[in-house]
């Protein structure tokens, strides 16, 4: 079986290779990088799996890079994903997400492929959520409250349009928030992750800058979310759309207090305006039982491991 994973040099997407090399080793992997994506996240992988340069905004590379590898199964992780980005830079976030995934089902389309195919959304698609309406389900209104949650939901529909008008077996996830080693600084708990880091070794002042700390989000480990993700396509129907994550809620001040309980480091917490979004969701939270019931999928890992790991990678690293 041959595998495409874009967004592979990603959180996601690096965790998901690690996955599929561990528990299918038969499976032969590929994955799509831009000439400018950064590598760390897979340097232990560069000679296990295939690498193919291309991008989602040009259409040609898009079908080189599938015309030479013939995949099963892609699994669309590649995105522009980072939600306060998509405030200040609306139209690339919409052109990467959106688009970017018109040109990868078109190149499908035009090279008579028939793969099986995941689309990566997003719990924010759900945005403005009611309590009665809590935890959400998949039938839950989308109301989304970013340019992020609306190029998603964009996604997600796009998902079901092509499953219709083509019949491209295409499976929508909606995966609630994940972290853990090798999340980006810039996403909220690695963010206060790497800042406990380096007031341990002394590189900065012990101060902690936050966003929101009332916010409360349903965390996953991301080595559970991917092993989510590779069920989807084995088990999952296509067609159809299948929430992710713990079906437990965390505030972002209940995080950060776990984070600082795992440290030898008092601090004073400062709200930074920068950390504040237009608008914000204030709750998400799961219910999964239609994923479960589906592929028997639950998470393995706890979420006090989750930041303990997390906390050891910046610690390596700062």
């Amino acid at each position: 079986m041959r595998v495409l994973i874009t967004g592979i040099s990603g959180f996601a997407g690096s965790h998901l290779a690690d996955h599929i090399l561990a528990d299918h080793p038969d499976v032969e992997i590929y994955g799509l990088v831009r000439w400018r994506s950064r590598m760390e996240n897979i340097a232990h992988l560069q000679d296990k799996i295939k690498l193919l340069e291309g991008d989602l905004n040009d259409i040609v590379s898009i079908k080189h890079c599938l015309a030479s590898c013939k995949p099963d199964r892609i699994f669309h992780l590649a995105a522009q994903s980072f939600v306060p980005a998509s405030w200040k830079c609306p139209v690339e976030t919409f052109s990467t997400n959106a688009i970017g995934q018109i040109n990868l089902f078109e190149s499908v389309l035009a090279l008579k492929l028939s793969p099986r195919i995941q689309v990566a959304g997003s719990s924010e698609e759900y945005g403005l959520v009611y309590s009665n309406e809590i935890p959400m389900k998949e039938t839950n209104p989308l109301r989304p409250l970013s340019p992020y949650a609306v190029s998603k939901v964009a996604q997600d529909l796009l998902g079901y349009q092509y499953f219709k008008s083509y019949g491209m077996r295409i499976v929508r996830t909606r995966g609630f928030n994940h972290t853990g080693p090798r999340r980006g600084e810039i996403f909220v708990t690695s963010s206060f992750a790497k800042q406990i880091a380096e007031i341990e070794k002394k590189k900065r002042k012990p101060v902690i800058h936050v966003g929101n700390l009332e916010a409360k989000r349903d965390f996953s480990d991301a080595r559970d979310i991917v092993r989510a993700y590779w069920l989807c396509l084995e088990k999952g129907e296509p067609g159809d759309v299948y929430n992710i994550g713990s079906e437990k809620s965390y505030s972002i001040q209940e995080m950060l207090d776990h984070l600082l309980a795992l440290s030898r480091v008092k601090v004073k917490i400062e709200v930074d305006p920068q950390r504040l979004r237009p608008s914000d969701v204030p709750v998400l939270l799961s219910d999964c039982s239609k994923f479960r019931d589906t592929t028997g999928w639950k998470p393995k890992i706890s979420f006090k491991q989750t930041l303990v790991d997390l906390l050891n990678y910046w610690r390596e690293r700062v």
